[in-house]
């Protein structure tokens, strides 16, 4: 990995979240590079494996990793690395969030119940994290504070509501998720 000698900080942060929350969007709508995306179509292998009823319209996977990276100002620079969502690629886990500082947890709102297994791979590996909640066309928007309740989240979290297609709203929850690593590491 190229590292720039004039950057005095660059911080590997993980971007997680169950099976088609949007974490390949989000690396692609904020990456200042063109990012490195491992997606595949979906075959019938994954018949019995992933769900798709949340996602009739999904067509592809990430089946290794997603990478990006931002530059925040002249001296820190994020390195994003997007975790596949399936419980059947969960072992690459520990390879991807080992350096990691925290991770940028995305959740959509209609299916929080898939968020669980990943709020615990999270907490099992250590990582500080923030939520974001993307926003989906099809579906309202919600509370945050319901969402916070709904997942059981200490009040320390932050919350943010997310569109991952938008660049802006990308760079607001992964900003939200730095402040909030500053803040717990002193």
């Amino acid at each position: 990995m190229y590292l720039d000698p004039a950057v005095s900080r660059s911080v590997k942060i993980l971007v997680v979240g169950h099976f088609g929350v949007g974490k390949t969007t989000c690396i692609g709508s904020i990456s200042e590079i063109e990012p490195l995306q491992t997606e595949e179509e979906i075959t019938e292998a994954s018949e019995g494996f992933d769900d798709l009823s949340g996602t009739p319209d999904k067509t592809t996977t990430t089946v290794a990793m997603d990478f990006g990276r931002l530059s925040l100002s002249d001296t820190l620079v994020l390195y994003l690395f997007g975790t596949p969502g399936q419980e059947r690629f969960k072992e690459m886990w520990e390879g991807l969030s080992r350096g990691a500082l925290g991770a940028l947890v995305l959740v959509d709102p209609e299916r929080l119940h898939e968020s669980f297994p990943i709020l615990d791979l999270v907490e099992q590996f250590g990582l500080t994290y923030a939520i974001g909640v993307n926003h989906f066309d099809s579906t309202p928007d919600y509370p945050l504070d319901e969402v916070r309740e709904a997942l059981n989240l200490s009040a320390e979290t932050p919350v943010v509501p997310c569109d991952v297609r938008d660049q802006g709203s990308s760079a607001h929850a992964l900003i939200t998720l730095v402040k909030h690593l500053m803040s717990t590491l002193g």
